[in-house]
């Protein structure tokens, strides 16, 4: 049996790099035919999946008797509700034989479904609430300037090590058999002597692309020279004078034009372009595996009762109705994706600035619509520039539906969850001019 990461992927490099034989293999660790298989199949160790939710056969005549328990609780002060423990107490002593851990889950999910969702507000000056809670190839022996990949970061971090891999791999249309590395703590955990102790990071990507690995002593940055010297080259060339762009994917966009034009340049004692050196590579290279490395970290939480999930020291919002649920964060170098129940629910700019919050107001409306009167204090719509034509709606709507206008209004703006915000701003423009204004008008124009 395989004892860890590290016996994973040698494994892995044994058979499909240097051709040792799976029967070799069985008889050297004496794992079974189907573990092996596993292991050649995957670049990492895939756990444990279930395909669908067990059925609760013993559960299912109780389960309303649990709501009832739970409903009855809400008027019950906090310090004399029914904790799950109690619950299935009463539930054996009405003939339930099954076990507490299937009841514990079963009230856990009902409690999600009922726990209430709150607006984030804005805390204008004045105001107050009270309240008690961050490269190189060896190939055949020789190092050579052959070609090289630029692409600029927020910082240093697992995200960003594995990117700028996978997008040098495809550069490239290849994977180096060995790339020579300095001790960076994202892929050393532990120097020990002449030997690495790495990150699971790091393992995951070599598994995953099935390169050999070399580090550097310590303090012996000339042991790769060559990237040593593109670094100065990039520096000098590239960034002098300093880069005015928009933004990190306008300056990797430059970037990597001058990455490809540099291919048509000649080294100094060599007869043809980089571009024809980097052939002679291409046949020595790994293969690309055909499945693509996900260059993400991932993260379980549970979105908060503000709608909010955070990752990496900052909030992104998610929509309403997954308050109090398990979300997946998967962070990207540019981005961050919000998952449950295995479909993407979200989706956000990556925040690299410390302690930040990212919204997006259309994932509130919802809850808007049934608390209108926290519309203009509600912290996720502060900086949502709309088009003239919607105060104009808002006002008109205020005006002839008493005490309803505000919510009218919301149901207008919720139109934006399946049209874009220029069809919507048309079909506003339409109804104001006829005069009929409501959200079914609008929809109809849409």
């Amino acid at each position: 049996m395989y004892r860890n990461m590290n016996d994973w992927t040698e494994i892995r490099r044994r058979v499909l790099v240097e051709g040792v034989s799976r029967r070799q293999i069985l008889r050297e660790t004496g794992m079974h035919r189907q573990t092996l298989k596993k292991i050649l199949e995957h670049s990492e160790p895939p756990g444990y999946r279930q395909q669908k939710p067990r059925p609760r056969k013993k559960l299912g005549a109780f389960l309303e008797r649990i709501k009832q328990i739970l409903k009855d609780d809400q008027a019950m002060p906090r310090k004399q509700r029914h904790t799950a423990k109690r619950i299935w107490e009463r539930l054996r002593e009405d003939g339930f034989t099954g076990s507490y851990t299937v009841v514990k889950d079963a009230v856990r999910e009902l409690t999600q479904k009922t726990q209430e969702v709150f607006v984030p507000l804005l805390h204008r000056p004045g105001e107050a609430q009270v309240d008690f809670g961050h490269a190189l190839a060896n190939v055949n022996g020789q190092l050579r300037k052959v070609a090289f990949f630029v692409m600029a970061f927020e910082r240093e971090c697992t995200e960003t090590f594995w990117e700028g891999h996978v997008r040098a791999f495809e550069f490239f249309k290849g994977v180096p058999t060995r790339i020579t590395y300095d001790n960076t703590k994202v892929a050393v955990s532990k120097i020990l002597g002449k030997e690495r102790r790495l990150t699971q990071g790091f393992l995951q990507l070599k598994s995953h692309y099935l390169f050999q690995h070399h580090f550097c002593r310590v303090a012996r940055g000339n042991e790769k020279g060559v990237v040593e010297g593109q670094v100065k080259f990039t520096r000098l060339n590239y960034f002098v004078p300093v880069p005015l762009a928009g933004d990190i994917a306008e300056l990797n966009g430059r970037l990597y034009q001058r990455c490809q034009d540099d291919q048509q340049r000649r080294l100094r004692g060599q007869t043809g372009p980089k571009a024809e050196l980097l052939l002679a590579d291409q046949k020595a290279f790994l293969s690309l595996p055909t499945t693509p490395f996900e260059a993400c970290r991932k993260f379980s939480t549970t979105a908060s009762s503000l709608s909010l999930v955070r990752f990496d020291g900052n909030d992104y919002s998610v929509p309403v109705r997954w308050a109090h649920h398990p979300i997946v964060a998967k962070g990207y170098f540019d981005r961050v994706v919000l998952c449950g129940d295995g479909n993407e629910v979200a989706r956000h700019a990556r925040i690299w600035e410390d302690e930040q919050v990212s919204f997006e107001p259309l994932y509130y409306l919802a809850l808007l619509e049934t608390k209108p009167g926290a519309f203009d204090h509600a912290r996720p719509l502060m900086g949502w520039t709309l088009p003239e034509c919607f105060a104009l709606l808002r006002r008109r709507l205020e005006a002839e539906r008493d005490g309803d206008g505000t919510r009218e209004y919301i149901k207008v703006l919720r139109l934006l969850e399946k049209h874009s915000l220029s069809q919507l701003r048309r079909a506003v423009e339409q109804a104001l001019a006829v005069g009929a204004i409501t959200r079914d008008a609008v929809a109809q124009f849409l």
